[in-house]
């Protein structure tokens, strides 16, 4: 029995390894769910908290607000780039 608890946290502890090397060196190898959750991550959006306030108007912050019901938003982080337009490596790469 002894030797099986051994066993048991020796691979316990090996998949927490691989987890953390997983999370913080190949984030993209993570679900989409958790790449965007993951600061490693080309694809991180982190939540922002949308809610409307005593007056009405739309309020949006990076904490959740304790006194009312709130939103969580994640923005893709594609949105809103603009697509580089200027010669190709392969182009200026002719031009030499």
């Amino acid at each position: 029995m002894n030797r099986f608890l051994v066993g048991f946290c020796l691979a316990l502890l090996a998949l927490a390894v691989a987890a953390a090397w997983v999370w913080h060196r190949q984030p993209e190898w993570l679900p989409d769910g958790l790449r965007q959750q993951n600061p490693n991550s080309v694809r991180y959006a982190p939540a922002v908290y949308r809610w409307k306030d005593a007056q009405g108007h739309t309020q949006v912050s990076d904490t959740p607000p304790k006194d009312r019901p709130y939103e969580t938003v994640r923005i893709d982080p594609d949105t809103n780039v603009v697509p580089h337009v200027g010669p190709s490596e392969r182009d200026a790469r002719r031009r030499e």
